[in-house]
């Protein structure tokens, strides 16, 4: 099975439909062809984030960046931690 793609401007205009409009949202899914689970996060998410709901392909929410980023740094540090665990002599030597 493909998964589908839906635009910004779409995911916008079926949340509308429930929130400003009044549509049911069991109604609103059957009538958009979606799963009610898929409209509830849709909701959920342009009610948590209005501006930054949706980003889009491959854009990520500058929070899930900044925890991408954080979990690249601690893989490096405990990198560089195993490297000093496992250094045998003096700590000066094992700086070099």
């Amino acid at each position: 099975m493909v998964r589908r793609k839906f635009t910004k401007e779409f995911k916008f205009e079926a949340v509308k439909l429930v929130t400003e409009r009044g549509v049911a949202i069991a109604q609103a899914a059957r009538d958009l062809d979606l799963a009610e689970s898929v409209l509830r996060r849709w909701i959920r998410e342009a009610a948590e984030a209005p501006i930054t709901a949706f980003p889009g392909n491959g854009q990520q929410r500058a929070e899930l960046a900044e925890i991408a980023a954080l979990k690249k740094e601690v893989v490096k540090l405990k990198a560089e931690r195993d490297i000093l665990k496992n250094c045998s002599g003096p700590p000066p030597a094992c700086a070099r």
